[in-house]
């Protein structure tokens, strides 16, 4: 092969690892990453609240934050945080998952069984999450293999160090042995805030994530994971049928809630109005955030430092400016011999530059694309929302619909008690990641590692 047809040949399958993303391969020989125990600090903060090593778990992420929590159940049988990870790098915009290849960090809720734990990772370790789900399939939504892993490098997965991935399995796997199921991942866009919905009022996600909301309220609310359902492409949250079955394209059938349960949440979701509407009238200007690629907990910038062996976070080149706010002028009604104006003026050539290079963007929770601007995203000003600032009142746009039950195909069998944990200190760190797709051999044992893919 003579050097122009070798470049090609690097050049054609460097792009093919862009696209393909979070290629994962489980037939690399067993490291017994998997099997190192529980951090001696995170130990630590579980004797300090109640809580046993076997305890349930849950997790919950914010992309604007890049934060990861864990939430623990304590003796009391409610969950309580037990720590916040910084996340290291995540890819994409503020927006849900939609295509293969886009590199977008879903959004939504998922169920990570163990089955999906792969303790030899091309990542350090790594577990899916569940990705596509009930809804997501039913905006025939494309991709898989998203991952909460390490090496601190993103194409459309949850990226942590080496170090916090060993913490965070050590915690599923625990978990898992004492009999919980799966794991309930809560993915959101930012910390569902006053301050966040009134800032991001106007994006064309809104609908989508005030759906997110009513799950994130449940939990907050009682402190009880979420019971999760799919009906009429919206989720359904603690809901009982009152006749028939939870169908994701189907409308809803006739549903139930526990009273009290209800009027909780509604009491929340209305305190949470009157905030969004206070800050709006105080002068909270409507924004929407844009991202070369992702974005990293600003503890991670401070620092500037290299993760996984020497190999530095990925794109760092798209982290130096990080978020881009562009400001979104409440909609008036448009003239109708008058051309459509700009989505948004540009605060600076910053933010242009960072605009032109964003591929075009699907809208969340809705059936059809979002049309795009010549800068490369979606409206900001579509037509209904301006038809919907119109003619309602500030109330009934953040208001939702109440309700949902479990979103999980299959009941995974529960992981042997006789699981135990090396107490050992973390292995040598990984060399760097394996590259290209390569054929995962199947891998013994209740863990079955990944096989390769695209996210």
């Amino acid at each position: 092969m003579n050097s122009i047809a070798l470049l090609r040949f690097a050049f054609v399958a460097g792009l093919g690892l862009l696209v393909a993303g979070c290629v994962e391969n489980g037939g690399l020989p067993s490291t017994g990453r998997g099997w190192v125990a529980i951090s001696t600090e995170t130990q630590g903060l579980m004797a300090a609240k109640n809580m046993t090593r076997r305890d349930p778990v849950l997790l919950r992420a914010y992309k604007k934050e890049s934060e990861l929590e864990v939430w623990k159940k304590d003796t009391s049988g409610t969950y309580k945080l037990l720590k916040t990870y910084p996340m290291c790098r995540w890819s994409g915009q503020l927006g849900p998952k939609v295509r293969e290849g886009d590199r977008q960090v879903p959004e939504g809720f998922y169920s990570i069984t163990p089955a999906a734990m792969n303790p030899n990772s091309s990542y350090y370790l790594s577990f899916n999450v569940g990705y596509p789900n009930k809804y997501d399939r039913a905006y025939g939504r494309t991709g898989g293999n998203i991952m909460v892993h390490g090496a601190c490098t993103s194409a459309g997965c949850l990226s942590m160090t080496d170090e916090q991935i060993a913490d965070l399995y050590a915690l599923l796997r625990e978990a898992f042995a004492g009999g919980q199921k799966e794991v309930q991942l809560q993915s959101f866009p930012f910390r569902m805030t006053a301050k966040n919905l009134a800032k991001f009022r106007l994006d064309a996600n809104m609908p989508f994530w005030k759906n997110l909301k009513q799950g994130s309220d449940h939990f907050d609310v009682t402190k009880v994971e979420p019971r999760v359902a799919v009906c009429g492409r919206k989720y359904v949250f603690n809901e009982t049928a009152k006749s028939g079955s939870f169908d994701a394209t189907a409308a809803c059938p006739p549903m139930e809630m526990d009273a009290s349960l209800k009027q909780a949440v509604a009491q929340k979701q209305h305190q949470d109005e009157v905030q969004v509407a206070e800050l709006v009238k105080g002068g909270e200007k409507a924004i929407r955030r844009i991202y070369q690629d992702g974005d990293q907990n600003p503890s991670f910038k401070a620092k500037q430092m290299a993760y996984s062996g020497g190999v530095p976070v990925s794109r760092i080149d798209a982290l130096a400016e990080g978020g881009v706010d562009i400001p979104i002028e409440d909609a008036k009604p448009a003239k109708a011999e008058a051309p459509a104006k700009p989505a948004t003026r540009l605060a600076s050539t910053a933010a242009a530059s960072v605009a032109a290079n964003l591929a075009p963007a699907s809208p969340a929770g809705t059936a059809a694309p979002v049309p795009t601007t010549a800068q490369g995203f979606a409206p900001l000003e579509t037509a209904s929302v301006r038809k919907e600032a119109k003619s309602a009142g500030f109330f009934s746009r953040f208001t939702g619909f109440l309700g949902s039950s479990s979103d999980s195909a299959s009941t995974p069998e529960a992981v042997p008690a006789t699981m135990g944990e090396v107490n050992v200190p973390l292995p040598p760190k990984r060399q760097g990641a394996v590259s290209g797709k390569q054929a995962a051999a199947s891998i013994p044992g209740q863990f079955v590692g990944l096989a390769q893919g695209q996210n």
